[in-house]
């Protein structure tokens, strides 16, 4: 039942439930919102935090599925939204807590403790951050190493890690033009932003490659945007919605100055008789993974996986988990497992269409169930691997 960012009390109640369950876990919620810690203590030996995130996005499922969501839920603004796991954090629920029952079964070969939390608002990119600000840490001890994994497209049963920078750093803005509305029969009368808008939106196109050099990983998109509602008037206003990413706080700052460069000047150009309005709603750090954990990791994944696990490249897309890491001074590691069914995939890359095989965030993207299997034992590697062996004790 996927719920959207900051809203997802049933959800936490359904983990905060189960951890309960379990019996060993001491269990802490409302953290941050609802965000979830189960604690086991197992002995001597280092914290270790694993981490799911829990929310969905305001899209309308389309994947045909027979389990496909038909929830609906009323977003802070107010609008009745469609809610769908478009970007798979079902899975990461649903395989962590396979995971916290895994580990609580083996824990007579493993020492330290555990920490299974369950991360609220990742897709606003403030989940984490409300966390660790709630006092996260106050109330459960401080994580040596952070490991998280996300769901992708790749091929079911395939595991991807690299070490070093991973995911890249993610600023969005919104942005209000200020224009003066009218009749659409008299647009010399009227300063139109949805022209001034038009033209934002096409020249923040101009900023990688020619102000960013195209070489530099960086990307800059406009996910929303709007204005008016009637085909004859000419609003007084239009709304943007802007992403940024890059790896490093350079080429961030240099591209929020390109962006607003261009949105006053397309204003002043346009004559609009007041300043924009452009406002940071949300920002998080490039994500790095630790080396030397890392290549702990790289021992076991390849014993288990074999050619399953494969050397991945620096994502675009972008993270939070970080936060409960660098809040602390752990090292941290994420990892990505593929979701596609095989024949699925190996038809789409015979025919050279592995782009056509939605992605997440499309309201297609239907990880495999089976997908599972590797999410659970790719966690459960990763955690015995890094946890002090049992025998070591004797």
């Amino acid at each position: 039942m996927p719920e959207l960012s900051g809203q997802e009390e049933e959800t936490a109640r359904i983990v905060a439930d189960y951890l309960t369950s379990l019996g060993s876990f001491e269990v802490f919620t409302k953290i941050g919102g609802h965000g979830i810690a189960g604690v086991l203590t197992n002995g001597e030996g280092p914290t270790i935090l694993l981490r799911a995130d829990m929310d969905g996005l305001p899209l309308l499922e389309k994947t045909g599925l027979s389990y496909a969501s038909v929830r609906t839920q009323i977003d802070k603004t107010g609008v009745e939204k469609p809610v769908m796991h478009a970007c798979g954090h079902d899975t990461h629920v649903a395989s962590m807590m396979a995971v916290a029952k895994l580990l609580l079964s083996a824990r007579s070969h493993w020492q330290g403790t555990l920490i299974c939390l369950f991360q609220p608002a990742e897709e606003h990119l403030n989940g984490a951050k409300a966390m660790v600000d709630d006092g996260l840490y106050k109330k459960i001890p401080h994580p040596d190493i952070v490991l998280a994994q996300h769901v992708d497209n790749a091929r079911c049963g395939t595991i991807q890690l690299r070490s070093g920078p991973t995911m890249t750093a993610s600023v969005s803005l919104q942005i209000r033009i200020f224009g003066r509305g009218g009749h659409g029969s008299a647009p010399q009368d009227c300063i139109d932003p949805i022209i001034i808008g038009s033209s934002i939106v096409v020249q923040l196109q101009t900023i990688v490659s020619r102000q960013i050099d195209p070489g530099q990983l960086a990307v800059v998109t406009c996910g929303s945007i709007h204005a008016g509602d009637a085909p004859n008037i000419i609003p007084d206003v239009l709304d943007l919605k802007i992403n940024i990413r890059a790896l490093t706080d350079d080429i961030i700052g240099r591209i929020l100055v390109s962006v607003r460069r261009i949105i006053e000047a397309a204003c002043k150009a346009g004559g609009c008789d007041r300043e924009p309005l452009i406002e940071i709603i949300s920002s998080t750090p490039a994500t790095i993974n630790d080396e030397a954990t890392v290549q702990k990791l790289e021992k076991s994944f390849t014993y288990y996986f074999g050619s399953q696990l494969e050397h991945m490249d620096v994502a675009t897309a972008s993270e939070d988990v970080s936060i409960l890491a660098t809040a602390v001074g752990a090292r941290m590691v994420i990892w990505f497992f593929g979701s596609t069914d095989p024949i699925q995939w190996d038809t789409a890359s015979e025919n050279g269409k592995l782009n056509e095989i939605p992605y997440n965030h499309s309201p297609l993207f239907a990880p495999t169930i089976q997908s599972l299997d590797a999410a659970v034992d790719a966690m459960s590697l990763a955690a015995l691997t890094l946890f002090k062996p049992a025998l070591e004790a004797v």
